[in-house]
């Protein structure tokens, strides 16, 4: 059982080009296979997942629904078609499953979700009316009632939703707010990274020091690490003398009172110092990745679980194309710091990987790969 809550399972039942597909997760999970094998599709739905266990709109959670539905799929008597997917999310409260079905066309909303764990149902939903924008739900109250049954809306994750419905004033209703808030717990603890080195170049404003998920405010995040986190930023440099070409003795940045910041190489008796805007893209993109695997949500644009302490939740990283303009010595070297961050229990990656990576990451005790076939 894990104390910090994780998704260890996700399930794409019908989604894109997958039909049937489970994968198992672990700390540091890598999706190899050629292009159009589908690897994107496994982090969008992760990503969609996590976006209504925060609270997200369908809409929001899917952009482009129709993308999303299975290849192939033909409409029902009614012209509707969508797609389901779901996950399993291990925690204090046992392994407890989500499984989500969607109607993409003709209109986007949910039609079935279902919550349980150790094979009882928590809570199941279903759309009784096509008419009304809402789904019928029944969730576990246990004692004298049973079940309490209610309208919740058709347009986000009811299991969101739940503990703000259900009192727990009983057994079976103490059952499902664990699982329901293991679950919200685990979902909102993702970060989808993919850093634009043609974003990150350019000096940028002095803001929050929190971390985008395109990584184009790189420089102002380490201005805050260097004052605030110089254990994680030593290490960061660190790394860097590894991905990076040259010398390097640190990193610094340039923070005029008012002004841009720029972010640089320090190197040394080298040298003068080279400005990260005229590093190449793999080496950015090293730096980037590098950052967002040694620090913490507290540095990262996302929005954790306020509720509970962040020593008990696990940042999961999401990544396409990790591995994208690194060469061999860059991505043995990510690889090395995921394992050692994602070791400890905070830090969970999953990644998609090109077949040098997915070759390597075979051979290393501790990395599961996911070989994905079109």
């Amino acid at each position: 059982m894990h104390h910090r809550p994780v998704v260890t399972g996700l399930r794409l039942s019908a989604f894109g080009a997958h039909r049937g597909a489970a994968f198992a997760l672990g700390p540091v999970t890598f999706l190899a296979g050629p292009s159009g094998s589908g690897k994107s599709q496994v982090l969008a739905a992760y990503e969609a997942l996590a976006g209504l266990g925060a609270g997200a709109t369908l809409e929001e959670a899917f952009p482009d629904p129709l993308g999303r539905i299975p290849d192939r799929a033909l409409p029902d008597g009614q012209g509707r078609r969508g797609f389901r997917i779901g996950c399993t999310v291990d925690g204090p409260a046992g392994p407890v499953r989500l499984d989500l079905a969607v109607q993409a066309e003709p209109t986007l909303r949910i039609v079935g979700e279902r919550l349980a764990v150790g094979g009882q149902i928590l809570l199941a939903t279903a759309l009784r009316d096509p008419g009304r924008r809402s789904v019928q739900a029944s969730w576990l109250t246990g004692g004298a009632v049973g079940v309490t049954r209610a309208p919740l809306p058709d347009d986000r994750l009811g299991t969101a939703l739940l503990p703000l419905r259900v009192a727990g004033s009983t057994a079976g209703q103490r059952l499902v707010l664990a699982a329901a808030e293991q679950v919200v717990v685990a979902l909102r603890s993702v970060f989808s990274c993919d850093p634009r080195p043609d974003r990150m170049r350019a000096p940028v404003p002095t803001g929050g020091g929190r971390l985008l998920g395109d990584c184009a405010n790189l420089a102002d995040v380490l201005r805050r690490t260097r004052h605030e986190c110089g254990t994680r930023h030593a290490l960061l440099a660190a790394a860097a003398r590894t991905g990076c070409a040259g010398p390097v003795a640190g990193l610094d940045v340039r923070a005029p009172a008012q002004g841009p910041v720029t972010a640089v190489l320090d190197r040394g008796r080298a040298g003068p110092a080279t400005e990260l805007g005229r590093l190449g893209a793999g080496e950015l993109r090293f730096l980037a990745l590098a950052l967002v695997l040694l620090t913490g949500p507290g540095v990262l644009a996302m929005d954790p679980a306020a509720e509970l302490l962040s020593a008990r939740q696990a940042l999961t990283v999401l990544a396409d194309g990790f591995d994208r303009d690194l060469d061999r010595r860059q991505s043995a070297e990510l690889l090395r710091l995921a394992l050692l961050s994602c070791g400890r229990g905070h830090v969970r990656l999953l990644a998609a990987v090109g077949e040098g990576a997915a070759e390597a990451a075979r051979a290393t005790p501790g990395v599961t790969v996911v070989d994905l076939i079109p």
